[in-house]
């Protein structure tokens, strides 16, 4: 079961279980999209590609709750950009 973060982990911008600006990686490591760019679409967590996260219906929401756990770890771009271009 996903846990739908609530959050972007670069900049914190709220993505609510029905955003469809929302993005994961195989490790459900959660995005915006204009991060996704920045990140030029690999995870700097995993080194993975991303994927739109699915929406979760919301007459399931009472029994499988979205997560409230805020996930906030900023990228240094300059260190990402190098590591990606050493992969």
């Amino acid at each position: 079961m996903l846990e739908v973060r609530p959050t972007c982990e670069n900049c914190n911008t709220s993505l609510p279980y029905d955003s469809k600006e929302a993005m994961i990686c195989t490790f459900e490591c959660t995005f915006c999209r204009d991060c996704v760019s920045l990140l030029k679409e690999v995870c700097p967590n995993c080194g993975g590609n991303f994927t739109e996260r699915p929406i979760r219906p919301t007459q399931h929401l009472k029994k499988y709750p979205v997560s409230e756990t805020i996930v906030f770890k900023p990228v240094d771009l300059v260190e990402h950009y190098k590591k990606i271009d050493n992969i």
